[in-house]
C-alpha cells in the first residue's frame, strides 16, 4: 500500500497535522479532506518517489553466502553450478 502525505489546508492546524502527517491507504480509498484530529481542512501532497539507482538492488556473493544461501548460474539448459553458499555444486542435468 502506497503512502500518502498530506498537509493543512489553512492555519496551523492542531499536534496531528500542523507539519504534515503520512498515512498509509490504498489506491482505492478516497483522498482525506479533514484532519482525524481537529477537522481542519487537509490537501494530499505529491511525494518523491523512492527509486533504486544503478546495481544497489544486485545481491553480492559474500552476501548471499553470509546469511546462509546458496547462489548458482546457469551453464546450461536444465543445469546450474554453485557460485557460492553451501548448497550442492550442481543442479539439475544427468
Amino acid at each position: 500500500m502506497p503512502i500518502h502525505e498530506y498537509a493543512p489546508l489553512e492555519g496551523p492546524g492542531c499536534a496531528l497535522c500542523c507539519y504534515g502527517f503520512e498515512r498509509m491507504q490504498s489506491l482505492h480509498e478516497p483522498a482525506l479532506t479533514a484532519c482525524p484530529a481537529c477537522g481542519g481542512a487537509l490537501r494530499r501532497v505529491i511525494g518523491a518517489p523512492a527509486v533504486i539507482d544503478g546495481q544497489a538492488h544486485v545481491l553480492r556473493e559474500s552476501h548471499v553466502a553470509k546469511h546462509g544461501f546458496s547462489q548458482y548460474r546457469r551453464v546450461e539448459k536444465g543445469r546450474y553450478e554453485k557460485i557460492t553458499g553451501d548448497g550442492p555444486d550442481a543442479i539439475g542435468g544427468s
